[in-house]
């Protein structure tokens, strides 16, 4: 996708010493760009959330290995590697299914060949990362034309996302968002409310940040919002991503997602899950045994912005001496989701639909 004109990827290595991502913590209000050199630089990327998205956490966790090897290839240096990756975010799969691949790629290799093996290794996972979204976006979008022909002619087909599932959150395209990409390219007449997704406002700072650079016409909304829109019929379906499904077909996304799919559920409104089929734990029977993630109060608590003179500022905004919460996550059971967008195609949210699917896992 691009910025400025200038098409980029969310992470790129520089020869087979460093890896440069862009910061999402400093979008929408600036964009830089942070060189990771080493495995404990890649930790602290993803930790911090200066990349963030399953498929994005993914493919730097699978980089991250290539730097540690590149320091010590010994079976004891990849293992070290492994769990200080492991460590970082524990809800999103894609981090445990990237580092599995690597050391798998690795293991029974001679030391002298990992370095470049790694690097090899992870530079494929990046690649197939863009062409999984590639094609998650084109089955999306049957969907998407589908609803639109259903409109009467000229208007405009309303879509509501949650969080952000677009190219940021991956290595480009997305998932949840490449439908709407093709879809607007394709000169579908689409408008897409957008949550703004407290408490880091990933939506009102990343997903705007995406379409507004894309032409794509969009309108931040109030999370609490969307229900109030699709009782007024301005809601014509719901699209979001998530960073673990479990084998009988719940998701878990970022908080609130579950919310938005009661409201959709109640008002007979489409609700559609994109993506990619590393993001299956085929382990993990139901999502209540997935781990929720607990992150720091100051989310909740601080709110960053910037001033009219354009200074970029973190403030308070919660009564002083108020303690807070933060899972990060919640779980929308299958019941709710009304089917899945994937890289083979579309089915519904269940083992079967998912067998239908990838019938060989």
């Amino acid at each position: 996708m691009k910025i400025n004109g200038k098409p980029y990827r969310t992470i790129w290595p520089h020869g087979e010493t460093s890896v440069e991502v862009i910061d999402q913590t400093k979008l929408p209000h600036e964009f830089r760009t942070v060189m990771l050199r080493n495995v404990d630089d890649a930790a602290r990327a993803i930790r911090q959330m200066i990349v963030r998205g399953a498929p994005l956490i993914g493919a730097t966790a699978a980089y991250g290995i290539a730097l540690a090897m590149r320091e010590d290839a010994s079976d004891e240096a990849l293992d070290r590697a492994h769990d200080t990756l492991l460590e970082t975010r524990p809800t999103a799969v894609n981090l445990r299914w990237a580092l599995k691949r690597m050391c798998d790629a690795l293991r029974n290799h001679p030391r002298d060949q990992r370095a470049s093996l790694a690097w090899a290794e992870a530079a494929k996972i990046a690649d197939e990362d863009v062409e999984v979204c590639r094609s998650i976006g084109e089955h999306g979008l049957k969907i998407l034309q589908e609803a639109a022909a259903k409109k009467k002619p000229g208007e405009t087909l309303n879509v509501l996302t949650h969080c952000n599932a677009g190219w940021l959150g991956c290595v480009d395209w997305g998932t949840a968002l490449a439908p709407i990409y093709m879809a607007y390219d394709a000169g579908i007449p689409i408008h897409v409310w957008v949550d703004e997704t407290r408490p880091r406002n990933q939506g009102a700072s990343l997903t705007a940040f995406e379409l507004g650079g894309h032409g794509v016409p969009h309108t931040i909304i109030a999370d609490n919002a969307g229900g109030l829109l699709m009782t007024r019929g301005q809601v014509d379906l719901c699209i979001v991503g998530t960073d673990r499904v479990t084998a009988n077909g719940d998701v878990a996304n970022k908080i609130g997602t579950y919310l938005k799919a009661l409201a959709a559920k109640d008002n007979n409104v489409p609700f559609h899950v994109a993506l990619p089929s590393s993001t299956i734990d085929w382990q993990m029977a139901k999502g209540s045994d997935i781990p929720i993630e607990e992150r720091s109060v100051d989310e909740v608590l601080k709110m960053t912005g910037r001033t009219p003179t354009g200074t970029v500022v973190t403030v308070d905004i919660a009564a002083p001496g108020s303690s807070a919460a933060n899972p990060g996550f919640d779980v929308t059971p299958a019941r709710l989701v009304t089917g899945f967008i994937t890289e083979r195609g579309t089915c519904e949210a269940s083992e079967k639909g998912l067998k239908s699917l990838f019938p060989s896992e």
